[in-house]
């Protein structure tokens, strides 16, 4: 069996379940709902995801600092940093990592280059499938934490 983890970016050392790992793709989900999160984090690992997991944005923004991923999930409504204010962020240091924003209320998100929005509640199907669609739709990044965009580049609207 393959080992997989789920480690919480924001939660103390120990707080991480180990579970089997397929290194292909590395994601990390933002929510500050610990169920939801919990929820997200299980579901892609069955999927065969290697998952990290952050509380809120100040310590999703913390992780990817730490970690090259492959795929951010991030909630909007959340204390400390918003999931729009952390792709801002996101966008303002040239990190063109693709994001799903999933959200009980999708904002405007005009010049946030999403690439998918998923309204919640959401289903596990849901979320597999928009994760899937929008991996490979961005084959060729290259678990690269940090890259310009493209100049010019106006894709990536939300899709979902």
């Amino acid at each position: 069996m393959k080992d997989k983890s789920v480690s919480y970016a924001a939660e103390p050392p120990g707080a991480q379940a180990r579970y089997g790992t397929n290194p292909a793709h590395r994601l990390l989900v933002i929510d500050d709902d610990i169920d939801v999160r919990q929820i997200c984090a299980q579901v892609l690992i069955s999927a065969g995801y290697q998952v990290d997991a952050a509380e809120d944005g100040a310590a999703g923004w913390e992780a990817l600092h730490a970690n090259s991923y492959d795929l951010l999930i991030t909630d909007n409504n959340m204390p400390k940093l918003s999931g729009v204010e952390l792709v801002k962020k996101l966008r303002s240091a040239r990190m063109s990592l693709p994001v799903i924003l999933a959200s009980g209320t999708i904002p405007a998100a005009v010049g946030l280059q999403l690439a998918a929005t998923l309204l919640k509640p959401f289903s596990a199907t849901e979320l597999l499938g928009i994760v899937k669609k929008v991996l490979s739709a961005t084959t060729g990044s290259a678990r690269e934490q940090l890259h310009p965009l493209p100049s010019g580049k106006a894709s990536g609207e939300p899709t979902a």
